[in-house]
């Protein structure tokens, strides 16, 4: 069935739809969510401290990072431009199966591309912890990550961010409003992480870990030592179930020091590192030991 005006709802919303380079050959996607230079994207696509944006008219602005959430993979950047066409949001919560839902990013380094499908449910999913989802039956590719997720009148219900099976999964739009609102926090490590269920070392079982992808340059991480391959288990205080747990772990503000228990190379030995947060030291601070 055709949509009255979906040329122009689908244009509008590519122009409020930017591409991002952080590091490497790989780009992704982001929405304007203020036009005085506010974008949303996934944290997993910022990989660098001083990413660049380009718009959909061609012009690029070096990005700074505002506030990032890697539990939730949301990440909140500013641009020095004013007058942008930000896109427009509504109401995640009042999403229903069955409705139209319309996917804009730069998959495969194609700008700009479409594409259409269906809702179908908006929740949390087994495996995927406690946070909610809307679900699409819409092909993302690697290059949607961060872009949006519209409904039938170009209003944005969610960033998208991973595929499960066939289906597209994107951060509800209520939810990112809710990161938008929160207090600024400083906390960060500068790593990108897989959850992953490790062998113990007594052979019984296996327990929850964070495997480091990919540490990024001078980050606390890397000012502390934490390599790829290294396993997050947890904090002095308690071990990690779930990505939340350290995403609470690093809340908060001002210089402090955040001690992690993680492995290296031998399950049967349990290291500690102490990381640096809020005020990095120019020099690394401490050796994981």
């Amino acid at each position: 069935m055709a949509i009255p005006g979906f040329g122009e709802i689908a244009e509008q919303l590519r122009r409020s739809t930017v591409l991002i380079h952080s590091g490497g050959r790989g780009t992704g996607s982001g929405v304007i969510w203020s036009s005085d230079g506010t974008l949303v994207t996934n944290a997993h696509v910022v990989r660098s401290i001083r990413p660049t944006v380009q718009l959909w008219d061609g012009r690029e602005f070096a990005a700074t990072i505002h506030s990032r959430d890697s539990a939730r993979d949301l990440a909140q950047l500013r641009i020095n431009a004013r007058g942008l066409p930000a896109a427009s949001t509504t109401d995640s919560s009042q999403l229903r199966p069955g409705e139209l839902a319309i996917a804009i990013g730069n998959p495969m380094g194609f700008v700009g591309a479409l594409a259409t499908g269906v809702i179908q449910g908006v929740g949390p999913l087994r495996g995927l912890g406690p946070h909610s989802w809307v679900q699409a039956d819409v092909r993302l590719a690697p290059g949607n990550s961060g872009g949006p997720l519209a409904d039938a009148q170009g209003r944005v219900v969610g960033i998208n961010t991973m595929v499960a099976g066939r289906l597209a999964l994107a951060i509800p739009s209520n939810a990112v409003s809710d990161f938008l609102s929160a207090v600024p926090s400083d906390g960060r490590l500068g790593v990108t992480l897989h959850p992953a269920f490790i062998p113990r070392a007594t052979g019984r079982g296996k327990t929850f870990g964070l495997v480091i992808l990919e540490v990024e340059s001078e980050s606390p991480a890397a000012q502390a030592s934490l390599l790829p391959g290294d396993i997050l288990l947890g904090t002095e205080e308690k071990c990690f179930a779930s990505l939340e747990d350290l995403a609470l772990a690093l809340r908060g503000n001002g210089p402090r020091v955040l001690r992690l228990d993680f492995l290296r190379g031998d399950y049967r030995r349990i290291r500690r590192v102490s990381v640096q947060l809020g005020n990095p030291l120019p020099a690394r601070s401490s050796v994981a030991a």
